[in-house]
């Protein structure tokens, strides 16, 4: 999360939630609060009891829980919860799982309420988030609400420490944007580090309400990774040890994907921990769905068996502009807003011996002074962070050869260029990221829909540049794009951008980055006929 360290860090993906059955009437609890995670989680960590918000608001102390900490791993695991840092957790996938009949089937199964009765309306979920965490060398369960109220009571330490996920990625993972059960809607920021208070009295919960049944289906559609065609990617998991893995006892991962294998090995984790393991290739040149299988020696990882789609970024270039097109009525579109991700992090365990020469004293009246020195020693870990980020920019221009531009000012009609620079920033090995692969553009004459352009990679490496290709419709093969002669006048005409396929062990970063030319006018103003 940017802020950890050997004591107290947070390792992706190791999330879950907490359901609670809840009366619809009454907003009474109706079953007692049951866990859900995608990983193992060791018995011993330390929990505050499976106690719901509702309890916390009713005045319930926060106070350790006794006995192993137990949660169920669903069969049909669940979309990310928490989102990395730059990341994201897909809301949509998280509202299709637990509204679906595979989770709620899952939930009457764990709580023994009735199916039928749970979907009738006579009942609500409450769902809130939990991150699995290690703090002062403590690993830990935490709710949103157990957080705040636990740092309270350390008097900030816990804030001070993993503030990126204690009070801003766990709370926002889920909130109200509809009051209900006597919660208010949450109408504030959607992003940075959220006060004690605030997670406490809004943040940190959903609820899933019957007013119809669920979609019936008898299997989640987990999500599938989606790469381009003949692109430079990374695949990873997530290995999980309950034991220290070390040099003498490593664990190893091997990647089946298009008829290859590809291994990696000594991986070291110490025990309770976690650590992603990665390997980076290229897609085929042809699009496919491909099934990707891992091998885990001397570890665990959630998931081993995934589909890859292997997918044409179509390119649908628009049709030739003419003379004669008319658009009546057209106004400016809104740009579109995309989700990005600008930032990835993750990390590697490292290992190293540390001697302990302990002196073995065999001395007999015979033999006095004999013995030997004996090495009792023992591994310490090391975990080296890494990161990446990228910056872009885009700069829009009339073409050169436009007879009367002046500036970013241009008449309608004309073609305009654009360069897109992108920026990446990694003190990780080349091994541990690919450069930026993809730009593609859209146009506001067609409301950033339906048509797009695949942009030119003109450089590559950490610097890499982007323009348009020759366009078919230019008579002098310039690499434009023309904008339509009945653009409004004193109007921005504004290209939207998305530059995609930089790989990290955390997934795909991407930026989306847009810039205009101001219309004033048409070409047909600069047209005149000599009668003489």
């Amino acid at each position: 999360m940017g802020q950890g360290s050997s004591s107290s860090s947070w390792n992706p993906g190791n999330d879950g939630v907490r359901i609670t059955v809840v009366d619809a009437e009454s907003g009474a609890v109706a079953s007692s609060p049951v866990d859900f995670s995608n990983r193992a989680q060791p018995g011993g960590l330390l929990h505050f009891g499976r106690v719901s918000k509702l309890d916390y608001r009713s005045g319930r102390a926060l106070a350790p829980g006794s006995g192993t900490y137990t949660s169920i791993k669903p069969a049909n695991a669940m979309p990310t919860i928490i989102r990395s840092s730059g990341g994201s957790n897909n809301i949509e996938a998280v509202k299709k799982y637990f509204c679906s009949e595979y989770a709620v089937r899952m939930v009457s199964d764990n709580t023994g309420i009735n199916y039928d009765s749970l979907i009738s309306g006579k009942y609500k979920l409450l769902i809130e988030p939990l991150a699995y965490f290690k703090y002062n060398n403590v690993q830990y369960c935490f709710s949103a609400t157990e957080a705040a109220l636990y740092d309270q009571k350390a008097n900030g330490d816990l804030r001070s420490k993993m503030s990126s996920l204690s009070h801003q990625n766990l709370p926002l993972a889920m909130f109200l944007q509809t009051s209900d059960l006597g919660f208010t809607a949450w109408g504030g920021a959607k992003s940075g580090k959220q006060s004690n208070a605030d997670i406490i009295n809004y943040l940190g919960l959903g609820i899933v309400r019957f007013k119809e049944l669920p979609p019936v289906t008898s299997e989640i559609d987990a999500p599938d990774v989606e790469y381009r065609v003949n692109t430079d990617v990374i695949t990873a998991v997530t290995l999980t040890t309950n034991r220290d893995l070390t040099p003498d006892n490593p664990a190893s991962v091997t990647f089946y994907i298009g008829g290859h294998s590809y291994r990696v090995n000594n991986i070291v984790i110490p025990g309770g921990d976690s650590q992603v393991v990665w390997v980076k290739w290229h897609t085929p040149a042809s699009p496919q769905r491909m099934n990707i299988q891992v091998s885990v020696s001397g570890a665990y990882t959630a998931k081993t068996d995934f589909t890859a789609s292997i997918v044409d970024l179509n390119e649908l270039i628009p049709p030739d502009p003419l003379a004669t097109d008319t658009y009546p009525g057209y106004a400016v579109p809104p740009l579109p807003s995309h989700p990005q991700k600008t930032t990835a992090h993750w990390g590697v365990w490292s290992c190293y011996w540390v001697p302990v020469w302990v002196w073995c004293d065999h001395s007999t009246e015979e033999n006095p002074g004999a013995g030997h020195w004996v090495d009792e020693g023992y591994w310490e870990f090391d975990y080296t962070g890494y990161s990446a980020s990228i910056t872009g920019s885009m700069s829009l221009m009339p073409d050169d050869i436009v007879p009367t531009a002046q500036g970013k000012r241009m008449k309608s009609g004309y073609g305009v260029k654009t360069d897109v620079s992108v920026t990446l920033s990694t003190n990780a090995p080349s091994g541990h990221f690919t450069y930026t692969q993809t730009a593609f553009s859209v146009f506001p004459e067609f409301q950033y829909k339906t048509y797009l352009r695949l942009l030119e990679r003109t450089s590559g490496g950490k610097g890499a540049q982007f323009t348009f290709k020759v366009n078919d419709f230019s008579t002098r093969d310039r690499k434009v794009h023309f904008s339509p002669v009945w653009f409004p006048d004193r109007a921005e005409y504004r290209i939207y951008t998305q530059v995609w396929d930089t790989w990290t062990p955390d997934g795909m970063l991407s930026v989306n980055v847009s810039d205009y030319v101001s219309i004033d006018g048409s070409l047909f103003d600069d047209w005149y006929t000599n009668r003489e």
